[in-house]
């Protein structure tokens, strides 16, 4: 079965919110309602809605504070914010878009009209979701080209060093040996080093490296 898409409806008034309730939920989304702003950021402590419909008129925190500060929230910024409104002027208009709302529909509103903006939401938002899933993916392949990169010096002057002492063991060269050896727990020490780095790192910044290509900086 298809996991049913997640919207909070955000309206002070007790009959519009009923009637937006039940016509998202006979269209098969998962409906939490709210009176006000407030009462809306405390139910997203829950539920974690695609799309927000929010009046714009409410009491104690109405829609154009509610979706000023989820759009300034980055663990918010990404939920499709339609304002609904009975304000119709270009200039209300406007102000409503500036707050961060990313579709504006005003009131009475047709049921056929707000279904369709809210699926052109839900494609807006999947696709936004996709392009956060590269840029998580792309993170980490130029994470591992930075460990794979930081990590090969001191692998490969320990294989030198291993060879180098090998030789020289069979050859008694005794100075040589003590050489290698601390060759050795040099570039062990310097590996134990980036991981150590790597297990503390909190804020990650990439560097541009040779070509354009980006390195993670330790």
């Amino acid at each position: 079965m298809k996991e049913k898409r997640h919207i909070l409806i955000v309206e002070d008034e007790e009959h519009t919110r009923y009637l937006l309730e039940r016509l998202l939920i006979v269209n098969n989304f998962d409906v939490r309602s709210a009176e006000n702003g407030i009462d809306a950021l405390n139910t997203m402590t829950t539920f974690k809605p695609e799309i927000i419909l929010a009046d714009w008129n409410m009491p104690e925190m109405d829609g154009a504070e509610l979706c000023s500060r989820i759009k300034s929230n980055p663990d918010l910024k990404h939920i499709y914010f339609i304002m609904i409104t009975a304000k119709t002027s270009t200039h209300e208009k406007v102000i409503g878009l500036d707050t961060g709302a990313d579709d504006y529909i005003t009131k009475p509103v047709e049921n056929e009209e707000l279904l369709a903006r809210i699926r052109s939401g839900l494609r807006i938002y999947d696709l936004q979701q996709e392009i956060r899933q590269l840029e998580h993916e792309k993170a980490l392949l130029e994470m591992a080209a930075t460990l794979g990169h930081q990590m090969n010096n001191p692998l490969s002057a320990v294989n030198m060093a291993l060879a180098s002492l090998k030789k020289n063991i069979q050859d008694r060269n005794f100075k040589e040996i003590d050489d290698d050896i601390k060759l050795i727990q040099q570039s062990v020490q310097r590996m134990q080093e980036i991981t150590q780095k790597l297990m503390m790192l909190k804020d990650p910044k990439l560097i541009t490296y040779l070509d354009n290509l980006k390195m993670l900086k330790l």
